[in-house]
């Protein structure tokens, strides 16, 4: 079975031979996520490093990061401080170079890889685009709270001009930039003022468009429910978030893939491992991974269950940590497969 089968069969739910395995990292940080469009060089060393990474890991899956352009372009030049500033974010149009040249650049990579595993490309819901430039280019993690808790209409509404863009986007990677799904990041906003009410009325109109509107492209989408900075969401928010697949920040949330599994009516799930700095992953022996990888599939079977992490792991664990993961996978057999 190749891996683009192995993992088609993972995600409808059928039994596999060999659970897949799928992680990811970040291959340059700060700034320089930012600043693609400016400088290509950011893109280059981009585009190397999920090469090496493939070579050195050989996945079953490749998820394709979107640093170089975090950079969304009408929140860059704006100080984003008062209604007015939230107001001024108008879209840029599906001819834009944020969009046409981030379609080109994930094309070339997912042509290295495409024709052995699926591709998928990061994207995050349109409001995370702004919570994304203030928590790792201004450095100022309160400041997205302080917006969607002082100017909730207007937040509403950059949410929208956003969205248009994302969805802009969207369309152009499934058309011309050869992926085969989306991983979608969304967060609750973290303030007691968004509870669920809040959220349907202010996030989801600019956040859920984009995810059905993926679907209807390609069936093969993963929801990703990020625990960054050991964040906690309310899972009943995306209760009727649809995909084919789900990943979540199982050790932030303390709900295991057996409990999410069926919190999202027995879909596929992607995960297991804690993604943080000093934790297993970074810091066990071989021994203690490949025990922890057959524990894993002891307890979420042969059907429906794709092994990675809660959230991309730090890019300063080195890889061969999880290229042992990796063989594990490989290794332990479905006995029952015919």
């Amino acid at each position: 079975m190749n891996k683009r089968d192995l993992l088609a069969r993972a995600m409808n739910n059928q039994e596999v031979d060999r659970v897949p395995c799928g992680f990811w990292h970040h291959f340059i940080l700060g700034r320089d996520q930012f600043i693609g469009l400016e400088e290509p060089e950011v893109l280059e060393r981009a585009y190397q490093g999920h090469l090496d990474y493939y070579d050195l890991v050989q996945p079953d899956m490749m998820k394709i990061m979107s640093e170089g352009f975090f950079g969304y372009p009408p929140i860059m030049d704006n100080p984003l401080q008062t209604e007015d500033d939230l107001l001024r974010i108008r879209p840029v149009g599906k001819n834009h170079p944020w969009v046409q040249k981030q379609i080109a650049h994930v094309r070339r990579i997912a042509d290295q890889f495409r024709e052995e595993v699926m591709c998928f490309y990061n994207i995050f819901s349109p409001l995370q685009i702004i919570r994304i430039k203030f928590d790792f280019l201004d450095l100022e993690f309160d400041k997205f709270v302080h917006l969607a808790e002082s100017y909730p209409e207007a937040f509403r509404q950059a949410g929208m001009a956003i969205s248009e863009d994302v969805q802009a986007l969207t369309e152009g990677l499934f058309q011309d930039g050869g992926i085969d799904g989306i991983y979608y990041c969304v967060q609750n906003i973290q303030s007691p003022m968004y509870d669920d009410e809040m959220y349907q009325k202010i996030v989801r109109p600019s956040e859920l468009p984009v995810l059905e509107l993926a679907n209807s492209l390609q069936d093969r989408n993963i929801l990703h429910v990020c625990g960054y900075a050991h964040h906690v969401n309310r899972f009943e928010t995306f209760k009727d978030y649809q995909a084919k697949v789900y990943n979540w920040a199982a050790h932030t949330e303390k709900i295991s893939l057996p409990e999410g599994k069926a919190f999202f009516k027995g879909a596929c799930v992607l995960g297991g491992f804690d993604n943080n700095p000093g934790t297993l992953i970074d810091q066990g022996s071989p021994e203690e991974l490949r025990a922890y990888a057959k524990s894993l599939i002891e307890e979420n079977g042969y059907k429906g269950y794709i092994m990675g992490a809660d959230c991309s792991i730090p890019n300063d664990i080195d890889d061969r940590q999880v290229r042992i993961i990796r063989d594990a996978c490989h290794d332990f057999i479905n006995p029952n497969f015919a």
